[in-house]
């Protein structure tokens, strides 16, 4: 209570003026079906946009040089805006909720839209001028070409303001999840892809250029996925009037989580864009397939992991609030059943199915048979570490719902340094003999994960904050059962069916529609003959 006392004085707004909306009762399994589902939206969406631009822009200097750049906001906005800030933004404002009164929540939230809003507008501005910089930094393999660069900064320098604005529309959406409005932030992604299609079908065309019309449109997304925001906050009334004020206690508590957040949530992140700025250096192309099978495996990482961490952070952030551990651990320990319960069969079966997909999904316009081969082997790789990256998604909140974020900051640098390590060993011979230091560098990515998970879970375990359920083993073998039986089915389809290259997209769609839902029907016969029914994976509460 302490730390509310400060933020209450000087009020010129009552109490009365700001009527309580307080959140509904959260069912977690249902929430994380509603955010999963707005999230299938937007992934299904984002494949269509991302077919798309492998038809018109295929695997060369021009798609290399826009994934290239857009992947330097998108960087920045996930390691400060989705990592660092969410994940200390959060529990603060749920132990504000909590325990604290309407008028100094609302003033937080003020104060946290003023001191957000004033540093993005500066890094924008820093970003936009000194693009020519972070085109060197991330992508020092293109100044080669001197076209291309010149290219790659510019699309920088158009893009990089997509951080303010979509890092303002996340703080927007934090604050939505914290009211078990999820669904709303979940569904903004939406835009981007939508308004991006229409840019490479209709805009492209008068301006002349796939990419230029492309970096304008992820601006155009941004806008309005504040603009969409702002009604859902006005009716909980928690839409900021944004108020510079960076002695606020809740201000600075949230800047001292911040910094070690910064390190301890976006280790993925960091190593994707090491990936991204080593492909620079590969053969041309490499940038593009990395980031064709990065996008594979964000399919389910973005639908599941990521829709069961943002239901769950704001209820740990509340049972650690209110002094619940053995709810605390319960709700941990559900997580990670229902991550297993989906990572699992997710990784073998993208693992089997790379080639498939990736001929059925973008082999055509510019994106050429070869092109799909090349992004099928850094899937293979890249997939071997979706268990941990969605692993990390509900282990990660586990230390940052009870404010501790020096944990996952040395986790966080062992597992950074692992990669480095092992990319360090692998990447070169795989590109010389094999031309396939891509595939290398994915690989390098998964197995860092695992050190990560790894780390993060032995953590949770030695300091008792959480205790697997009694019945694990039981578990794991019923999870053997099912994914045998699918592994089966699958290989046997790809035994017959393997003239991916050859074919007509609509006998590539029949066959690879097929193969998957004989797969899932598999899986699932699996999880009944293993004795597994609905009601094991209730949420606790």
């Amino acid at each position: 209570m302490r730390a509310f006392a400060p933020v209450a004085k000087g009020f010129s707004v009552s109490e009365s003026a700001l009527p309580p909306v307080e959140p509904p009762k959260r069912n977690m399994l249902r929430s994380s079906l509603i955010t999963g589902s707005m999230t299938m939206m937007s992934r299904i969406t984002g494949l269509a946009r991302d077919q798309l631009q492998a038809y018109f822009l295929g695997a060369g200097a021009d798609a290399d040089a826009f994934n290239a750049a857009f992947r330097i906001p998108n960087f920045f906005r996930r390691l400060f805006s989705e990592g660092a800030f969410s994940q200390a933004f959060v529990p603060v404002l749920a132990e504000y909720r909590t325990k604290g009164t309407q008028a100094a929540l609302k003033h937080l939230v003020d104060s946290v839209a003023g001191c957000l809003g004033s540093t993005l507008i500066l890094v924008t501005l820093l970003g936009v001028l000194g693009a020519p910089v972070l085109g060197v930094v991330f992508g020092s393999g293109f100044m080669a070409d001197t076209a291309k660069f010149d290219h790659y900064t510019s699309l920088i320098r158009i893009m990089f303001p997509y951080l303010m604005l979509i890092s303002l529309s996340g703080f927007m959406g934090a604050i939505l999840n914290s009211y078990g409005r999820f669904a709303v932030s979940a569904f903004t992604p939406v835009l981007l892809n939508v308004i991006s299609i229409l840019a490479m079908i209709i805009t492209a065309q008068m301006m002349g250029s796939v990419t230029f019309a492309l970096a304008w449109s992820v601006l155009v997304a941004g806008a309005l996925s504040i603009v969409f925001q702002m009604p859902h906050l006005r009716r909980i009334n928690m839409l900021p009037s944004p108020k510079i004020n960076w002695k606020d206690p809740g201000v600075q508590r949230i800047l001292a989580l911040m910094a070690p957040a910064i390190f301890g949530v976006s280790i993925a992140q960091i190593n994707t864009l090491f990936d991204s700025t080593a492909a620079s250096w590969l053969i041309e192309g490499s940038v593009t397939w990395v980031y064709y099978s990065d996008r594979m495996v964000e399919l389910p990482l973005g639908i599941f992991a990521v829709a069961i961490g943002t239901v769950i952070m704001p209820s740990l952030s509340q049972l650690h609030a209110s002094d619940s551990p053995e709810e605390f651990s319960k709700t941990l320990d559900w997580a990670i059943r229902l991550i297993v319960l989906i990572a699992l069969p997710a990784t073998l079966a993208l693992m089997i199915l790379a080639q498939p997909i990736m001929f059925t999904l973008f082999q055509h316009g510019k994106f050429l048979a070869r092109d799909a081969l090349m992004s099928s082997y850094s899937l293979q790789t890249y997939v071997l570490g979706l268990l941990a990256f969605m692993l990390i998604k509900v282990l990660a909140p586990g230390y940052f719902a009870r404010h501790d974020m020096k944990t996952p900051v040395k986790i966080g640098m062992i597992a950074i340094g692992s990669g480095m390590a092992i990319k360090a060993v692998i990447v070169w011979p795989m590109h010389q003999f094999w031309h396939l230091g891509h595939a290398g560098l994915a690989l390098g990515t998964a197995l860092a994960a695992y050190v990560n998970a790894g780390l993060l879970y032995r953590g949770l375990r030695t300091s008792s904050v959480y205790s697997p359920a009694d019945n694990w083993l039981k578990t794991w073998l019923r999870y053997g059962l099912a994914n045998a039986l699918m592994v089966s089915a699958l290989l046997v389809g790809t035994h017959y069916l393997n003239a991916w290259a050859t074919w007509e997209i609509l006998e590539r769609i029949v066959y690879l529609a097929v193969l998957c839902a004989g797969g899932g029907l598999f899986y699932l016969l699996g999880l009944g003959l293993a004795g597994f029914r609905p009601k094991d994976f209730r949420a606790p509460h």
